[in-house]
């Protein structure tokens, strides 16, 4: 399982019933309650954003993500914004320092902007000061987009893309019209935001929902529209201008795991098999996907014509049905037919493998499993290298037991997980725990550095076997840094 980070292009918070602007906050503040005893008893506001998924789309139109194996069914997608207060739980049923009290107990909608209206970001900063002479206050600023105008001549079909008591007539917008995507409720108001958007940008990546100019997070209608109340209530996220490692992203997480039984081939259950493709040294993907026919050491056909898909660029993955032990242990081939690149068709690839008893696979007896302590080497990224950050980089992982002569493991089940440090004694999740890709050569991990932020990054490495699973912190760790 890898993931893929996509990152906001434009943003901006709306005010209910005024021209301000906030778009360039590092804050994503959302209100509701009583405003200001000069204005009116209700107030509320909406956070608008658009996701830039170029890359996105263009990962899985080259295959980098692929659709062959399990069609779309195994990318999923969450929006994730990180709350300003859940790092201090003294923060929670406190007061900001404009003195609204941090909410709690309310759910919040991420909904698709309606009728696909075009809309600027702006360059306002902070909120009307009702203290001072806003012509005075430079980061203040009224140019759209605001509650009612998209741009400096177009309007929003109904002021803050929809009405939320359902009263909009003729072309305007209700609650009940819009496209809710998910709802996440908040018990302390201290979580951050988790939204599910697999259907939503699946429906995009397949060319099923067109045009979507971005989208918008709000309270329920029910939270907004309560009056009588003497505070103001809000909730904090950090926004694309945040100077901290949270900036917004959507979470794209796919599964690309291989895991190539060509060195350890059982009879009796079925088994995986990969051809792997490339161009100078560049992931290659054919025309079509190969077929392949399954031969024992005879020549004689056992399976003809296995279908094959796409794990990722370059990889090709086949699923062998079990075979018989009879003449195990013994030499079959994997022949690939098929192959065209550009239109031209080229000669068969036939490989190797051993069919092995599996009684191979178990140690059944007197016994008992020792822990073992392992040792890693990498290469691909170096220990403290800095890496550019438009490099995509293949770490090949080197597991050995430690303190033992022995070369290199051919069966581990191993993991990786990378991080980046906050202080002394928090880390912050880049990519969770994922299995390490197994191949007849060895064991490696692919680390994207374009859609990463620049920071020192750590890479931890889990080694699970007989009922022990041990955990090596910290065993690489490197820096990403800008382009000049």
């Amino acid at each position: 399982m890898s993931i893929h980070k996509s990152y906001f292009d434009k943003s901006n918070t709306v005010i209910y019933n005024t021209y301000t602007n906030t778009s360039r906050n590092p804050i994503v503040e959302l209100f509701f309650g009583k405003v200001d005893s000069l204005t009116t008893p209700v107030g509320y506001s909406r956070y608008i954003f658009n996701i830039d998924i170029t890359d996105l789309q263009n990962k899985v139109s080259n295959g980098i993500i692929s659709t062959g194996c399990t069609g779309f069914s195994n990318i999923k997608h969450a929006l994730r914004m990180t709350n300003t207060s859940f790092f201090d739980k003294d923060l929670l049923n406190d007061k900001t320092s404009q003195g609204r009290r941090r909410a709690t107990s309310f759910d919040l909608i991420l909904f698709r902007i309606p009728g696909n209206q075009n809309w600027d970001a702006g360059v306002g900063y902070d909120y009307y000061d009702f203290n001072t002479n806003y012509f005075n206050d430079k980061n203040y600023s009224d140019r759209p987009s605001n509650w009612f105008q998209t741009t400096t001549i177009n309007d929003w079909t109904t002021p803050g893309l929809y009405n939320n008591l359902n009263l909009a007539t003729g072309t305007g917008v209700n609650y009940s019209a819009i496209t809710i995507i998910d709802t996440q409720h908040f018990e302390f108001g201290n979580e951050d935001i988790e939204f599910d958007m697999t259907n939503e940008i699946n429906s995009r990546l397949s060319g099923g929902t067109i045009g979507v100019t971005g989208y918008g997070i709000a309270f329920l209608p029910q939270v907004e529209n309560i009056s009588g109340l003497t505070e103001n209530y809000s909730v904090g996220f950090f926004s694309p201008f945040t100077q901290t490692f949270y900036e917004p992203y959507l979470e794209t997480s796919y599964d690309d795991l291989i895991l190539d039984n060509r060195n350890n081939f059982t009879c009796g259950v079925s088994n995986d098999l990969y051809l792997y493709a490339y161009d100078n040294g560049i992931p290659l993907t054919f025309d079509n996907n190969p077929i392949v026919d399954i031969l024992d050491s005879n020549g004689s056909i056992v399976y003809s014509s296995l279908t094959t898909c796409l794990v990722t660029e370059g990889v090709y993955k086949v699923t062998v049905p079990s075979i018989s032990c009879d003449n195990a242990p013994c030499i079959y081939y994997d022949l690939w037919k098929n192959i065209t690149i550009n239109t031209e068709s080229f000669d068969n690839i036939e490989n190797e493998f051993v069919l092995v008893e599996k009684s191979k696979r178990f140690n059944i007896g007197t016994t008992t499993e020792n822990p073992k302590i392992f040792g890693f080497s990498f290469d691909g990224i170096k220990q403290n290298e800095k890496v550019i950050n438009t490099d995509i980089r293949k770490v090949n992982v080197v597991v050995k037991q430690a303190y033992s002569s022995k070369s290199t493991l051919n069966y581990v089940k191993a993991y990786y997980r990378i991080y980046v440090r906050e202080g002394a004694n928090t880390e912050v999740q880049v990519q969770d725990w994922t299995r390490i890709n197994q191949t007849p050569d060895g064991y490696y991990f692919v680390f994207d550095t374009t859609d990463k932020i620049p920071n020192e990054y750590f890479v931890d490495i889990k080694v699970i076997t007989d009922k022990n699973v041990d955990t090596y912190k910290r065993e690489l760790q490197f820096q990403i840094v800008n382009k000049l």
